[in-house]
């Protein structure tokens, strides 16, 4: 790696009593008092059904979603204290669809920050993000979004993501709409990114044994409140819950059925 791309030094994210709702007269209650910490150059993995909170909480370190009450610090600063400009430009993201824009390049993508910010040799900082996830920028850098499969487009939203070298990424739910060799190659490219940048990383999934490959961490949410937090392994020992044992037996369930083929 060059040294136009130094990467930042990795940054905790920490919500506490975080507390949200959607709607008007019978308002849901998203989030109901949820502690998170993601240490500084961990990976946790936020795991749970639909409507579980999950998303909502990832969105609420930047800005997408503004919790009614609560605070939320990016390397112990609240994000609410500067621009959500800024915040956003300072922070690695990669949405369930990937989010490129479709009249620019694959190049001209991933170098959206590093632009935005100013940054010195962007065409070099968007280069290395590529071949970073796994995609050469001399036979992708020219393309469009609407030339790649889905799981390539995934890897241009991971480069984007991680061209500025940001202290923290929040991945949500990035492996989701794709076929399992697809997701499998994704996954492995999110292990490689994440080794070299060592970025402080909040990963959303639905799949327990995705969570167990790549985090070091799960947090099992449900109904806007953690149920469980540990590693897998834990979590796989001393379900804490009659919820988070239903979840590791389905996963267990599954997983054999793979195995055997059926």
């Amino acid at each position: 790696m060059t040294g136009s791309a130094t990467a930042s030094v990795p940054a905790a994210l920490v919500a506490t009593g975080v507390v949200h709702a959607f709607g008007g007269v019978a308002p849901v209650r998203a989030l109901d008092g949820v502690d998170l910490e993601v240490p500084a150059g961990a990976c946790v993995a936020l795991v749970g059904e639909s409507g579980s909170g999950k998303t909502t909480l990832l969105r609420c370190f930047n800005r997408m979603v503004n919790p009614q009450n609560g605070t939320i610090t990016l390397g112990g600063r609240d994000v609410r204290a500067g621009s959500v400009e800024a915040l956003r430009r300072g922070i690695g993201y990669v949405p369930q669809d990937g989010g490129l824009l479709p009249h620019w390049t694959v190049r001209r993508n991933v170098e959206m920050v590093p632009r935005l910010l100013g940054m010195d040799d962007v065409a070099a900082r968007s280069d290395e993000a590529l071949a970073l996830a796994g995609l050469p920028p001399s036979a992708y850098g020219s393309r469009y979004p609407h030339e790649l499969s889905g799981g390539q487009q995934q890897r241009v939203a991971l480069a984007r993501a991680v061209a500025a070298r940001p202290p923290a990424i929040l991945l949500d739910e990035p492996f989701g709409a794709l076929d399992a060799i697809s997701r499998a190659d994704l996954q492995a490219a999110f292990e490689g990114v994440r080794r070299i940048t060592g970025a402080t990383t909040l990963l959303v999934t639905h799949d327990l044994m995705e969570a167990a490959r790549l985090a070091d961490w799960l947090v099992v949410m449900r109904a806007g409140r953690v149920e469980q937090r540990g590693t897998f392994s834990e979590v796989r020992r001393a379900p804490s819950t009659p919820y988070v044992q239903a979840l590791v037996e389905r996963t267990l369930a599954g997983l054999t059925r793979l195995q055997e083929g059926r």
